[in-house]
């Protein structure tokens, strides 16, 4: 199968190898040394301030948005949900769940955040903004600066799921003042699911150890205490973990986070470049380089596209669900895909575009 979803993805060679190997026992130090670079290269990569740490969770990226929403959020505050798919959806249902005083900013499925969308949001007394920066259920990437300049002015402690648009876009914790980041390893990392990660500047360690968290296992005071000595709370998901190390000097040794963006966006471009004269249509305004959503013709169901494309060619890209479901479905550009993979897809849609199914 040729994978162009948005998660779990096409993993390198390398770190399929490694996947091979029995996991090790973990209480090391050889364990804690990995864990402690680790640590410091998803500082790095994610540009963010000095003293900022990184924890690691196991478990999928809807881990990490609930931990967030319970250890860095209280009832004393009022946050700015942006709520523009079902991932924004999931943020505003945790924040429901969890008590937290919230404002859910609907957006338009396919639109992107505006400046018009933000403003009656001033000065409104809110002290959190929580975003999904890349929201994957419909492509959309939302404008970093647009939203840093809004929190900067009002104050805001600024938490962003950039879970899926990691390494697939620019990201600058500090130059845009992200005070939490989330990242999973199934995503632009192209390592097996199962570790959520959580890069935390200083301000959001002091509303973590400040705030009592009702939860064992997603404590992120804990998970910061242990992570001092390169260690987690309980046990992980240790050869996730090894994967993790593996993929993030493979960047590291090929040009950074700068380089990996790169080649990612030139992988986009090329399938969006080679698509133009199929009968679709891009669905969403502001396209990550994550993920292409593409819009069927009336009467075309696209949950179909991906069942033949599935069946027939051997080929996966993402379904949608809910409401746009039968509309739209997506094609992922992260992971170990090549533009000569993007033929072979391209190839597959136009003889369903003959057929009369796309």
């Amino acid at each position: 199968m040729l994978n162009f979803t948005v998660g779990p993805v096409e993993m390198p060679k390398e770190v399929l190898e490694l996947g091979a190997n029995p996991v090790p026992y973990f209480r090391t130090p050889e364990f804690s040394e990995l864990m402690l670079e680790n640590e410091k290269l998803m500082c790095k990569f994610a540009k963010a301030p000095a003293g900022s740490r990184t924890v690691f969770l196991t478990g999928s990226g809807t881990a990490s948005m609930e931990a967030l929403v319970m250890n860095c959020f209280g009832k004393e505050d009022k946050v700015l949900v942006i709520e523009g798919g079902g991932f924004g959806t999931r943020f505003v249902e945790l924040c429901a769940l969890h008590e937290i005083p919230h404002t859910a900013l609907k957006i338009e499925a396919g639109k992107t955040l505006s400046k018009e969308n933000l403003e009656p949001y001033e000065n409104q007394g809110y002290t959190g903004f929580l975003v999904n920066i890349h929201e994957t259920s419909t492509g959309v990437y939302y404008n970093p600066e647009l939203i840093s300049d809004f929190c900067r002015r009002n104050q805001l402690f600024l938490a962003v799921d950039a879970i899926s648009s990691f390494f697939a876009d620019e990201f600058n914790m500090e130059k845009w003042g992200v005070n939490i980041m989330l990242t999973g390893s199934q995503k632009a990392l192209a390592v097996p699911p199962g570790i959520s990660i959580a890069v935390l500047d200083e301000v959001a360690q002091q509303r973590v150890n400040s705030n009592n968290c009702k939860c064992m296992y997603l404590d992120m005071k804990s998970a910061l205490k242990n992570g001092e000595r390169g260690q987690t709370p309980f046990t992980p998901a240790v050869g996730i973990l090894l994967q993790i190390n593996k993929r993030l000097n493979m960047i590291e040794n090929t040009g950074g986070y700068e380089a990996e963006q790169k080649r990612i966006a030139e992988i986009a471009a090329d399938f969006r470049a080679k698509i133009k004269d199929l009968p679709i249509v891009f669905f969403s305004e502001n396209m990550s380089n994550a993920v292409t959503a593409l819009e069927t013709r009336d009467g075309i169901d696209a949950y179909k596209v991906f069942e033949i494309l599935k069946d027939e060619f051997g080929i996966w890209v993402c379904p949608n669900g809910g409401e746009i479901g039968h509309k739209i479905f997506r094609v992922g550009h992260i992971g170990a895909l090549t533009k000569e993979d993007n033929d072979t897809l391209i190839d597959a849609m136009k003889q369903l575009a003959e057929r009369g199914i796309i």
